[in-house]
């Protein structure tokens, strides 16, 4: 039983983090001059290799976090706390701007959300849950609050000037669904690009596409 809830925690929290990741690296070699991953913890993609790899184009590159239990205090790691206003010096510092499933443990999402863009003066990479379980802190450090839809992320980012050019979404069976978006300030620099941004998914597929293939396998193993 240990063993089947394993492979179903594996299923829900970590085949969305590798899909997210294959994402990223069809883009991350586009990016060039300053980057930094907020609240990044310790940079880690969680498949052994850390998301600064990604970027083979910086110029820069910074972690920020916040202390706690998933902070990293290291002199290395920029301290921010994206509920509180933002420090000056870091409005438009950022030439690409990336956070991968926070927002939903942050209760003040609108701020956390406008200091995200307000770090950036071109581009931010944002990885948010669409549908997965509550997962929370027994410690208390962090909670679990929201989920988002193609709709709200897309009207956040008009709100603070961006446009979305890049929104997709993972088709696994019994996982959760994440939302991989990429959003800019300067859309005419990147109309060149239009190959490699070539949609925005208003509709997630919620894991069904391939949801005939999972009823055969059990059928197989049922009549086995």
């Amino acid at each position: 039983m240990k063993f089947l809830k394993k492979m179903r925690m594996n299923r829900i929290f970590n085949l969305p983090r590798y899909w997210s990741n294959r994402e990223m690296k069809r883009f991350s070699h586009l990016f060039t001059g300053n980057i930094i991953n907020v609240s990044g913890w310790k940079d880690a993609d969680k498949e052994g290799s850390f998301y600064k790899d990604y970027f083979i184009n910086a110029e820069e590159y910074h972690i920020s976090n916040i202390h706690g239990e998933c902070g990293d205090e290291s002199e290395k790691s920029i301290f921010i706390d994206l509920e509180k206003p933002l420090d000056k010096d870091l409005k438009g510092r950022f030439d690409v701007v990336f956070n991968h499933t926070t927002l939903e443990h942050i209760y003040d999402v609108k701020t956390a959300f406008n200091n995200i863009c307000s770090l950036s003066k071109d581009i931010v990479i944002l990885v948010v849950p669409f549908s997965q379980p509550v997962h929370y802190s027994k410690s208390g450090d962090w909670y679990d609050y929201w989920r988002f839809t193609p709709f709200s992320i897309k009207k956040m980012f008009e709100n603070n000037g961006f446009e979305l050019v890049y929104l997709s979404s993972n088709d696994n069976f019994a996982a959760s669904i994440y939302l991989f978006c990429i959003a800019t300030k300067n859309p005419e620099k990147w109309k060149n690009r239009e190959k490699d941004f070539d949609k925005v998914q208003l509709e997630p597929s919620m894991g069904l596409k391939n949801m005939h293939k999972v009823i055969k396998l059990l059928l197989n193993f049922i009549g086995s």
